[in-house]
């Protein structure tokens, strides 16, 4: 009978991993991160890193990577084929290299670019269905001591352990968004969105709006375009005593005057021209409910006075009638207009103004609020993947830091639309900087674009960026490459096919 040892300590760590990956399976990149970090000490390595396919481009991206210098190499990717990784991938092969200078499919490039000499290598595919979908690779033993066959055969089993971890992450993943899917389709099949906040700045505001919607008063919603004032009002409407009545959203800026007041208070059969049937406004379809009319600050002066008497009385006359209609319609306005100015400067009433101003509500700037930008930008790309059907995992570090140092003049709304863009534009399993149109992008003429399919659309924006930032970084390319976050090798391809000329 044959005697076999297992090393005790190695045998330990993967059964507390197995655990953990039949236990956590909400964060996969934090469990996938404590796998290779075990595999790395276990193997006495001083760098590591998790390659992942992206069968799109078919190139290898850094998912995790370990040591002195992880952050930098997290930059770069390789295609298949492409140095000791990129042979293990297009091969489906485990390899163990101890003297890489002497071994031709090593490449050097990283390892010289982010300052790591690199002395051995060790790397084996990660398999599902014996199908390779990435690389786990652990950089020089430490000591100066070489890899062994143990130490290829424990990565083996590591890396088994990592891909059951990615896959499990991602069906968790898939269900969640399923699920949350469904949360806003049948929110918004009633008419409603879903509120996402976490700052302390906006769960206060809402704190005040949920107080707020205990009473019956007249609630001003004030702040800047796309901050998500009526959101706001959802929340007031569905907390009030009327939550069980209608929510009617009326755009006073969308209409003009004539149509805005029979839309707001309808009119009867011959009212004007064109009035051949009587037809029932916002206000009496409300009745019950609750009234939201959004950009309050473009109500017509004659209008103000109608929607007075209805604060003032419940009671309004349609266009054309004598007959006056009773209503019990709780009314939330909003605006992004300085109301008080408007006020001062006569083109808004100011009983009216002080009638609705009874409980005002101001709602900050997305700028003011960062922690929520995470998330938000989490629930959007959730929303769009969904709907164009691509596989983008989350954020490149540098991309959010990107959303989170930019100011956000449109606010959510603008967030919202940049990264609509960026799932469509984004190629990759992340989305980098370079997927998203910001500061002088946000103001890029449609016009440019218009008549155009998909593609070329892409390849123009493509040209326009990356020609802006080579002038940024006076036409050095490699500066260029480093601000992209791309490989100056694919930076000079893309000059040539895009045809950028100083």
């Amino acid at each position: 009978m044959i005697k076999v040892e297992i090393d005790q300590q190695k045998f330990q760590t993967l059964l507390e991993i197995n655990a953990e990956i039949n236990s956590n399976y909400e964060d996969g990149t934090e469990l996938l991160t404590k796998i290779i970090e075990s595999a790395t000490l276990l193997t006495e390595g001083e760098a590591s890193s998790l390659m992942l396919i992206n069968l799109e481009n078919n190139r290898l991206y850094f998912e995790i990577a370990l040591g002195t210098k992880g952050e930098e190499v997290k930059k770069y990717s390789l295609e298949l084929g492409e140095g000791i990784a990129g042979w293990v991938a297009r091969n489906n092969m485990p390899l163990l290299v101890n003297d890489v200078e002497s071994d031709s499919r090593f490449n050097a490039d990283i390892s010289r670019q982010v300052g790591f000499p690199t002395h051995s290598i060790l790397a084996v595919p990660m398999r599902v269905k014996d199908k390779c979908i990435g690389v786990l690779e652990i950089i020089n033993k430490k000591d100066g001591k070489i890899f062994t066959d143990e130490d290829l055969q424990w990565l083996q089993i590591f890396v088994t352990q990592a891909a059951i971890a990615l896959q499990n992450a991602k069906i968790y993943q898939k269900v969640r968004d399923e699920v949350s899917l469904l949360k806003e389709q049948i929110l918004e099949k009633d008419g409603y969105h879903t509120f996402i906040g976490q700052s302390s700045t906006i769960l206060d505001k809402l704190k005040i709006a949920y107080r707020a919607a205990e009473s019956t008063s007249s609630i001003l919603l004030l702040g800047e375009s796309g901050v998500g004032k009526e959101l706001f009002a959802e929340q007031i409407h569905l907390k009030s005593k009327c939550s069980g009545g209608p929510f009617i959203r009326v755009n006073c800026a969308a209409l003009p005057e004539h149509l805005l007041e029979s839309e707001l208070f309808g009119h009867v059969k011959g009212a004007f021209t064109g009035a051949v049937n009587e037809r029932r406004g916002k206000f009496e379809i409300a009745d019950g409910g609750t009234i939201f009319l959004d950009e309050i600050g473009d109500l017509p002066l004659n209008l103000q006075s109608k929607l007075l008497r209805i604060i003032q009385h419940k009671s309004f006359e349609k266009v054309g009638s004598n007959e006056t209609i009773t209503i019990n319609v709780r009314i939330i306005a909003a605006t992004n207009k300085d109301i008080e100015r408007e006020v001062q400067e006569k083109r808004f009433r100011a009983d009216l103004f002080y009638r609705l101003n009874v409980l005002p509500v101001y709602i900050p700037p997305l700028r003011e609020r960062n922690e929520d930008i995470p998330l938000l930008a989490d629930y959007f790309l959730s929303k769009f993947k969904s709907e164009t059907k691509k596989q983008i995992n989350g954020f490149t570090k540098e991309a959010m830091n990107l959303l989170l140092n930019y100011s956000w003049p449109g606010n959510v709304r603008e967030l919202e639309n940049a990264i609509e863009r960026a799932v469509v534009i984004s190629q990759t399993d992340y989305l980098t900087p370079d997927a998203f149109i910001l500061n002088s992008f946000s103001q890029t003429h449609e016009d440019d674009y218009m008549g155009k399919t998909l593609k070329d659309a892409i390849t123009l924006f493509k040209k326009k960026f990356i020609t802006k930032t080579l002038k940024a970084q006076g036409w050095k390319q490699t500066k260029t490459a480093k601000a992209l976050n791309i490989q100056r090798t694919y930076l000079s391809r893309l000059i040539k096919e895009l045809n950028i000329i100083r």
